[in-house]
């Protein structure tokens, strides 16, 4: 992608992002119950100051990682969800699991990125915070990060349709879904051996 063709493409697709990520934390926080969520790194003890939309923006100013990275992080992220099923996307922990999703995803797919140290700064968190984070974040997706192109192109072509629909075709949390995901969550880490035809992903996030 030319960076003339991302500069006009970023803020939207930001934009999209904190509009969905945003939506889906706040519908958590008024189904909110602690009895039934375990208690995790990512979990703040008051709400962030800053919105997502401006922690994102952050990120995408200092991060200086490829636009790709941020369609890969809502892939994570949303496979982290389906997986972690106790640890819903709130207000408390959004922020954090949004820096570590990219962190990962620069990680995955750029070929130079910074240290941890100095995404921990963009992050506004500490260095032995940001590497926990990683780690956790790993292990919460079981390690599944491969993401094929069939996925990928699934999840932009859901993302332009919301940026077409302007979230009017958001999916309730907690809906059944329609169709079924083509990614990790059914398939083997090299997932290429799924269903070769596109289909819209079921999106947890």
């Amino acid at each position: 992608m030319c960076s003339s063709m991302a500069d006009l493409l970023m803020p939207k697709l930001i934009n999209l992002l904190s509009s969905l990520l945003q939506r889906v934390a706040e519908s958590n926080d008024l189904n909110r119950s602690l009895d039934t969520q375990k208690l995790s790194i990512f979990n703040a003890l008051v709400r962030p100051g800053i919105s997502i939309q401006q922690y994102l923006e952050r990120i995408f100013k200092y991060a200086n990682c490829s636009p790709s990275c941020y369609v890969v992080a809502y892939v994570y992220l949303d496979r982290f969800v389906k997986k972690q099923p106790l640890l819903p996307i709130n207000s408390f922990n959004v922020h954090r699991l949004l820096v570590a999703s990219v962190l990962v995803s620069i990680k995955f797919m750029d070929d130079i990125c910074y240290n941890n140290a100095y995404y921990a700064k963009v992050g506004g968190i500490s260095t032995a915070e940001m590497n926990l984070l990683e780690v956790d974040f790993l292990f919460g997706l079981g390690f599944q990060l491969n993401v094929t192109p069939n996925t990928f192109y699934d999840y932009c072509m859901y993302l332009q349709t919301e940026m077409m629909t302007g979230l009017t075709g958001f999916p309730p949390v907690c809906s059944p879904p329609p169709v079924p995901t083509i990614g990790a969550d059914h398939c083997s880490i090299n997932d290429d051996d799924c269903q070769s035809q596109h289909h819209q992903p079921q999106l947890a996030v």
